[in-house]
């Protein structure tokens, strides 16, 4: 006797279940790399457990979302042929649901990397979690010690402005306190000079230089001259000194 048709329904023993599904997915999935292989076909196959977790497949030369890229822009060809209006309320409620499956699903991979609901993860994903973890802690350490370079490089390079323009500053003030001190030097002198030029004419210590040298009294001295004859005959001479010649 032939085989007797099996009836479709939910499995209710929870084990059984969860061994039936496994043997099917792993059979689906057999069958959907087959006929990509067999036909040329790009197959994308998606299915979600009881749990939520997620199962897919995808042809070896397409990507997932190469496929449902193709499978959008087929189904919104398709939707172009009823009216505007639908199809433009078609086309709003299918990219409130694209993208609200989107967010979903940044949210799923949010909570796992804060470590939340790893319960219905596997121990290979776990560890293609741990690895992302991992490669992002290298990614911010090698930024974070980039910007700490540089950050110390722009401090070095202004550092040795800073320092140069010091240097300039203090060329400039010492060329400023010399040409100070020459300024003072000959306001100094000057004031010296005026100080002597206002003296009056008949101050006591210019007195004497002023005096001419006739208005000075002199002293006869007496001395015998001889004669242009030879004789013994001598006639008295004057000679005067003033008195600014004699030494007291």
């Amino acid at each position: 006797m032939g085989r007797g048709r099996v009836q479709l329904k939910r499995i209710e023993n929870k084990i059984n279940r969860q061994v039936t599904f496994s043997k099917r997915r792993s059979g689906l999935l057999k069958k959907a790399h087959e006929i990509s292989v067999l036909c040329d076909a790009e197959v994308a196959v998606i299915v979600f457990s009881n749990k939520g977790k997620l199962y897919e497949y995808a042809s070896t030369d397409s990507s997932m979302d190469k496929i449902l890229d193709k499978y959008e822009r087929y189904s919104f060809a398709e939707r172009s042929v009823v009216s505007a209006d639908l199809d433009a309320q078609g086309n709003w409620c299918y990219e409130y649901s694209k993208l609200k499956s989107k967010i979903e699903s940044i949210q799923k991979n949010q909570r796992h990397l804060m470590g939340e609901q790893l319960e219905g993860l596997s121990l290979k994903e776990i560890q293609q979690l741990e690895q992302q973890l991992d490669n992002s802690l290298k990614h911010i350490r090698s930024r974070k010690n980039q910007k700490m370079t540089d950050s110390i490089s722009a401090l070095q390079k202004k550092e040795k402005e800073l320092q140069e323009q010091n240097k300039l500053l203090e060329k400039e003030v010492r060329h400023l306190t010399l040409a100070l001190s020459e300024k003072r030097k000959a306001i100094t002198q000057q004031s010296h000079w005026e100080q002597i030029e206002a003296v009056p004419a008949t101050s006591p210590s210019t007195s004497n230089f002023l005096i001419t040298a006739n208005s000075l009294p002199t002293l006869n001295i007496g001395t015998i001259q001889a004669g242009q004859n030879g004789g013994g005959d001598t006639t008295p001479s004057e000679v005067r000194f003033h008195q600014w010649m004699l030494r007291h």
